[in-house]
């Protein structure tokens, strides 16, 4: 029987459906087992705020998602969604999921994080952990960026994705998918530490900053653990 997919979105109190992600179309199957990241800018999902235009730009992040989640498969394929299929000649990853994301699920609930899965501060750090052993920087820690699967967080979303051996980059090179509340947040430390997006900045300063933005997404204690484990 062949499954049948619809596109996904995030349902929040505050802002009604916003996509899931602002660079690829999200698919979702409808019985919520299977999850697609298309890396095609679909003009139906995007609702004309579409980001990321230009073609070799969506090529380059299909390749990082590609190169990434692969090493991350290798190396912790226990930290990782459970992945069904790569379609490189559609540029689909399926991924086999138990529901919706780690963030719809508490959202749904109208609950905290701990309510869904009280030991998710552990797993994410795990996940964080593995990141660092690898010399990666994930810039994109969003919780909708994870998926539960037999009460295991699953992460996704390798395209904002750097090694050690890349950078320095700059903020502005990276903005088009950047959604406008994380630039407020992200410009409140810049400002701070007077900072110009256009110039280029260490991996290591900018990934301190991407957590400090996301300090209206995660509770207090889970952001300092993370710097902690970061310094």
């Amino acid at each position: 029987m062949v499954k049948k997919y619809e596109y996904y979105y995030n349902s929040t109190p505050d802002f009604g459906l916003v996509r899931n992600n602002l660079i690829y179309t999200s698919l979702i199957a409808i019985d919520k087992k299977t999850f697609i990241q298309w890396y095609y800018n679909d003009s139906g999902y995007h609702k004309n705020q579409n980001e990321v235009v230009d073609p070799s730009k969506m090529e380059e992040k299909w390749k990082r998602e590609v190169k990434f989640l692969s090493l991350m498969i290798e190396n912790y394929p226990e930290l990782v969604s459970n992945m069904i299929e790569f379609d490189h000649k559609e540029r689909k990853i399926y991924h086999a999921i138990d529901g919706v994301d780690f963030w719809q699920q508490s959202l749904d609930a109208n609950c905290s994080f701990d309510d869904i899965l009280p030991d998710w501060q552990d797993q994410m750090l795990n996940i964080i952990k593995a990141h660092k052993k690898l010399g990666l920087y994930k810039f994109s820690m969003h919780p909708s960026s994870y998926f539960i699967v037999n009460g295991k967080l699953k992460s996704i979303n390798y395209f904002f994705t750097y090694s050690s051996s890349e950078g320095p980059i700059s903020i502005a090179d990276h903005s088009s998918h950047i959604s406008l509340n994380r630039q407020k947040e992200i410009r409140k430390h810049t400002d701070q530490l007077g900072i110009r997006w256009d110039d280029l900045q260490s991996l290591d300063l900018l990934e301190r900053i991407c957590w400090d933005s996301f300090r209206t997404n995660y509770p207090k204690i889970f952001i300092e653990r993370v710097i902690n484990e970061l310094s």
